[in-house]
């Protein structure tokens, strides 16, 4: 009975991604690719394709490779201030990609009416109700509330607090999925129960077994606490650095270094704002590909969020989920009792 719970309570977000399970895997760069996205889409949740930094042809090189290992829908996130945005949307069209995550701020002009041509389905991040309310009126069909606990990069307002002040206003317009230090299943019974579609996990699938991630990446995450994942600090008011949450290491402090490398190019007038962005985005890029791939884990960005303490092994994403799965199902029984 708690079974076809959960199922209910999931049926909207499931309906809406055509997956068993409406758990949703954070886009996570040089994480987020073929062999992590379909080991979650086939073991019944749905994966996202970080696009980060790739350029079109390597996107198209992805999405064709993830392609040839799962038959079930996955997802394509895509940064709105890439310079070859309107490209980007244009490979996922090819493909038949059928849904678009757009990250980084509000989508630009054209962008949601070129993702929706082709029939995908558009999710897009609210970090605020009125945001949410304007992303609804735009056309965006879906939204994922993250809260600061996240890791990479953040907002300002924890997941209980936003989960509150949007679900009630928004839930029954567009479904609605949840994220942000979200990993335990009786999390997730939570929002569910407060009216969310599904749940958007990072955290606890970048160590799993088929995650390419490097092993001393992983060992990282299976050490620290939640404590350990702290938000990198802006030194500059005038460059809008979003914070990243990550492993505190050498890493942290060459990012403080960077931003005043960049801060010193603007006022010397050799970039601009946008430019002085994209600097800070590709540093992220490389710093984070440094640690994922190359497991230089005191150099490297060893993007986590809070719900690190909870990553204690490395285990199939199958597993991941079926545990997700049955704890947010014991949950609703202890609550039904």
């Amino acid at each position: 009975m708690t079974t076809a719970k959960l199922a209910s309570l999931m049926a909207r977000g499931t309906e809406f991604l055509g997956c068993e399970s409406a758990i949703l895997c954070g886009a996570m760069s040089w994480v987020s690719e073929r062999h992590l996205v379909s080991a979650i889409s086939n073991a019944g949740g749905f994966g996202v394709i970080a696009c980060g930094a790739m350029s079109p042809e390597l996107l198209d090189a992805e999405i064709a490779a993830t392609r040839a290992l799962t038959d079930k829908p996955f997802g394509v996130n895509l940064i709105t201030m890439h310079p070859q945005l309107f490209d980007l949307i244009a490979v996922c069209a090819k493909h038949e990609v059928s849904h678009v995550v757009l990250a980084g701020g509000l989508p630009p002009k054209g962008s949601i009416e070129a993702i929706k041509a082709n029939g995908a389905k558009l999710i897009c991040f609210a970090p605020a109700l009125a945001l949410a309310k304007k992303l609804v009126r735009s056309g965006v069909d879906a939204l994922v509330v993250e809260g600061m606990e996240a890791g990479g990069h953040i907002g300002p307002v924890a997941t209980s607090v936003l989960a509150q002040e949007i679900l009630p206003e928004m839930a029954q317009q567009v479904p609605v999925f949840v994220a942000g230090g979200i990993g335990r299943g009786e999390a997730i019974a939570a929002y569910l129960e407060m009216g969310a579609a599904g749940v958007q996990l990072g955290t606890r699938f970048a160590c799993a077994s088929e995650s390419i991630a490097h092993p001393a990446f992983k060992k990282a995450f299976f050490r620290a606490s939640a404590r350990d994942a702290v938000a990198s600090v802006q030194i500059d008011p005038r460059l809008p650095v979003i914070p990243v949450r990550a492993l505190k290491n050498a890493g942290t402090e060459a990012f403080t270094a960077k931003q005043r490398e960049v801060a010193n190019l603007l006022d010397s007038g050799a970039v601009d704002m946008g430019e002085a962005q994209l600097q800070i985005e590709h540093y992220w890029a490389g710093a984070l590909r440094k640690a994922v791939i190359d497991g230089d884990v005191e150099g490297g960005s060893l993007m986590a969020g809070q719900s690190v303490g909870m990553v204690t092994k490395e285990e199939p994403v199958a597993d991941i989920i079926a545990e997700l799965m049955a704890q947010a199902a014991t949950s609703l029984e202890r609550r039904a009792a």
